[in-house]
């Protein structure tokens, strides 16, 4: 055998034994008549050494030979440590070697295998499966192991069957573009990567699983983010003979287990918000709640003077910043300069001081009183000592605005504690969505969610005003979860698919299959997907979800590591019967 023991398991009570460890050369240090090894592995750091006195010239020469990231195996004696390290587990005692093999040579690193390493991003992704040794990734990917099993764990205990569905399908219609794969068997066709296993689950409740779970890998060929990945993982969920507030129950449920098992924190509180509500007090559908700072509506109280800049903006919003009174003038400039980048859009922004005195002083005095700026506080909740921030322009626009810098603010106060943690659902999102370009509508979550009970005649008169019956589970700022109640009726599907712009016989060709199953019987059901990414991410404290994959791409969509995607030769397009057609 390699090993007895891993690196990280010997202590104190083990002393005298005789072990046999493996692992990576971490670091040495050669002092001449005796070498100390740091030998890892990925349960932990064990120290052995090399005493002249007791250790043979010739292996001696081997130990003062190894180089960072040999792969060695070694037999020896666990003896108590001289100068004993604290901060390891195995800092009590070293291994005092008596057999040395090399079992692999290593040319020098790239960058250090260290917790705090010299390497950047570009080159820690070009080499990843050195990157993984390192102890932040590496705990990361263990982290994710832990979370994913405490989701089947508890789905599994509510009754819930895994069952993995096609990776080859159909290209639908889903809101973003479809990953194609040419068929060699099927000339001119071709399969489509799954966006989601949407119609799939939904066929697994016609077929009278009644609960369904995976935990699946989904693909989108999107313009990517510097935090959104062209593959990702969903833990994809469907229920049957479920109204919406049975599924909300079942996932409060799942992401209290979590934060319990994984975190070691008990929530309670899973606030509802209405979609239009999150919109009004917060100008985005997935709140951060951790901290206040909702907006304040000013229109009543800011549009009755002479400022041309309010009076002619359709909205003129506001937020308190706390303690944001001792912000100095160059600070607040920089504010402002801030929220006109072209990534924010706003063409300024209006301020008003909160004296601890209860006297104002805004950057618009000429036009505003006292006793206007005080009806300015009493909106937004500003207290003495505060900073009020307002925004004006188009309602959407300015919404998104005001919630970009609040969030930016509230990150400079550092008032978004990665360690508190404020779960809520937003429901009731609208059913449909205007694209401003085409004047059609457009489903807002998928052509599947059904409208709340008694909506569906609005349809034809009013279907801006339609509400779907839909949630969203907010995390911190972040949407981990969403779904919906499904149609489950042939006749409600087709008038969705009609108010969609596809005809009957577009409809037949992309979803025929699911209208023909809705036929035979099809029970009520509704589900909701986790994007596992971006849970773990939060759950583990961090911002971003690249260490929490094992092999994640770049901004562009391209694996550096392995060079993907790359060009197939001519003979592997004949036989798919392709014919390239690059821009020049």
């Amino acid at each position: 055998m390699y090993r007895s023991h891993n690196c990280g398991e010997l202590t104190a009570t083990n002393i005298n034994t005789e072990v046999t460890l493996s692992g990576w050369v971490q670091k040495s240090r050669d002092k001449g008549f005796i070498v100390w090894v740091d030998l890892r592995d990925r349960y932990g750091i064990t120290q052995l050494v090399f005493d002249e006195e007791r250790t043979s010239k010739q292996m001696m020469e081997q130990a003062q030979n190894l180089g960072r990231e040999f792969v060695i195996q070694v037999k020896g004696t666990v003896i108590e440590r001289a100068s004993k390290n604290p901060n390891i587990p195995t800092g009590d005692i070293e291994i005092l070697v008596s057999e040395l093999t090399i079992l692999n040579e290593s040319i020098l690193p790239p960058f250090t295998i260290e917790d705090k390493t010299d390497g950047g991003e570009d080159i820690r992704m070009k080499y990843r499966y050195l990157d993984i040794r390192r102890n932040p990734v590496k705990n990361s990917l263990i982290f994710r192991s832990k979370v994913s099993q405490e989701v089947r764990n508890y789905l599994s205990k509510e009754g819930f069957i895994e069952v993995e569905t096609p990776y080859l399908i159909k290209s639908t219609p889903e809101g973003a573009r479809d990953f194609v794969v040419p068929s060699r068997m099927n000339e001119g066709q071709f399969y489509a990567l799954p966006q989601s296993p949407q119609t799939f689950k939904q066929l697994l409740m016609v077929g009278g699983m009644d609960k369904y779970f995976q935990i699946v890998k989904c693909f989108r060929d999107e313009d990517l983010r510097a935090d959104r990945q062209p593959e990702f993982t969903q833990i994809d969920c469907e229920m049957a003979f479920v109204e919406q507030e049975d599924i909300l129950n079942v996932f409060e449920g799942l992401t209290r287990h979590l934060l319990k098992e994984v975190n070691g924190v008990e929530v309670e509180k899973f606030p509802r918000l209405l979609y239009d509500d999150a919109m009004r007090l917060y100008g985005n559908d997935k709140p951060d709640i951790r901290f206040g700072m909702e907006f304040g509506e000013l229109n009543h109280v800011a549009q009755h003077k002479d400022f041309g800049v309010f009076n002619n903006a359709e909205l003129v919003v506001g937020i308190a910043v706390p303690g944001g009174n001792s912000y100095t003038r160059k600070e607040i400039d920089k504010l402002i300069d801030w929220v006109k980048r072209p990534q924010v859009g706003a063409l300024g922004m209006v301020y008003s001081r909160c004296n601890d005195d209860g006297s104002y002083k805004s950057s618009v005095d000429k036009f505003y009183d006292q006793d206007d700026l005080a009806k300015w506080a009493e909106v937004t909740g500003a207290k003495p000592g505060d900073l009020i921030c307002v925004l004006s322009g188009d309602k959407n626009k300015v919404r998104a605005q005001l919630s970009a810098l609040r969030m930016e603010l509230a990150e400079r106060l550092g008032i978004r504690d990665p360690k508190v943690f404020a779960p809520l659902w937003v429901i009731d999102f609208p059913l449909l969505e205007l694209d401003e370009d085409t004047g059609h509508y457009h489903a807002m979550h998928h052509p599947f969610t059904s409208p709340k009970p008694g909506q569906l005649e609005l349809l034809d008169s009013n279907p801006g005003d339609v509400k779907a019956n839909a949630y969203d589970l907010v995390l911190n700022g972040n949407e981990i979860g969403g779904g919906s109640i499904r149609i489950h009726d042939k006749e409600t599907q087709a008038i969705m698919f009609k108010h969609l712009g596809f005809t009957e016989e577009e409809a037949k060709a992309q979803f025929g299959f699911l209208m023909d199953a809705f036929q035979y019987g099809a029970p009520p059901h509704g589900g909701l997907a986790f994007g596992l990414d971006r849970l773990v991410a939060i759950l583990g404290g961090q911002e971003t979800i690249r260490d929490f994959i094992a092999f994640p791409k770049n901004n562009s969509g391209r694996d550096v590591m392995i060079d993907a995607p790359a060009p197939i030769d001519d003979k592997q397009l004949s036989e798919l019967s392709l014919k390239l057609n690059l821009k020049s």
